[in-house]
């Protein structure tokens, strides 16, 4: 499938056709609200805690996988042992400190707006399921999704395609006809490998970058 470019004069929404699909999925953090600061920050808290380095081109890197295969990848890596759930926990916990501050990226939520009642539409997320419905409900759009398909309904993440999968099964679609809206590298290639068509939100909109700045000073930061 090929990636859409929408970065078109009319608006990152213009070049798209709801009519050429049959459903539409959304990642949820860094595509449907600008979670990623926060959630930056909110790993921050974990790792500095465990003595971990994770810096924030790595981050992004690890962008769609859930919280507690990161915190697996980042222990061997450095060599140490962690409590996977108990870490998973405090990095959840300190994320759910600043959802209050999350805003939603809009030219996606008009997309969300412009398929709601034409076509069923889904939120994959790698997240955990309750954590994407306080996003959700955050940004005010929770009641136009049909299903939510998070970490904890799948075996296998982001990039492999299963999560996709799941979504179209749930939603009754064929997985050829559904439009995935994704942020990161490992979100793109789960939908290429799931036979879907994507856009790529990055064309039209970059998160709000910390390096070079303290992280923990911002509004809403985990002290």
């Amino acid at each position: 499938m090929k990636l859409m470019n929408t970065e078109q004069h009319q608006g990152p929404t213009a070049d798209w056709r709801l009519q050429d699909y049959t459903a539409i999925l959304f990642d949820c953090d860094g595509t449907l609200a600008d979670t990623m600061p926060a959630h930056y920050r909110a790993w921050l808290h974990v790792t500095r805690h465990h003595g971990i380095v994770f810096d924030e081109d790595r981050f992004y890197a690890l962008g769609g996988r859930p919280t507690r295969d990161i915190l697996a990848t980042l222990a061997t890596e450095a060599s140490i042992e962690i409590d996977l759930d108990e870490a998973s926990e405090m990095k959840e916990a300190a994320f759910l400190e600043q959802v209050k501050h999350v805003k939603a990226i809009d030219p996606v939520i008009a997309a969300v707006r412009r398929a709601h009642g034409y076509v069923p539409v889904a939120v994959v997320t790698g997240g955990y399921h309750d954590v994407c419905e306080k996003i959700l409900l955050q940004i005010g759009i929770r009641e136009f999704f049909d299903c939510i398909v998070a970490s904890e309904d799948t075996s296998r993440h982001k990039p492999d395609p299963e999560p996709f999968l799941e979504a179209a099964r749930r939603l009754g679609v064929a997985p050829e006809g559904c439009l995935v809206w994704e942020d990161s590298d490992l979100g793109i290639e789960a939908a290429r490998r799931a036979g879907m068509s994507w856009i790529d939100v990055r064309s039209f909109h970059q998160p709000q970058r910390l390096t070079g700045q303290n992280p923990q000073a911002d509004t809403g930061a985990v002290q």
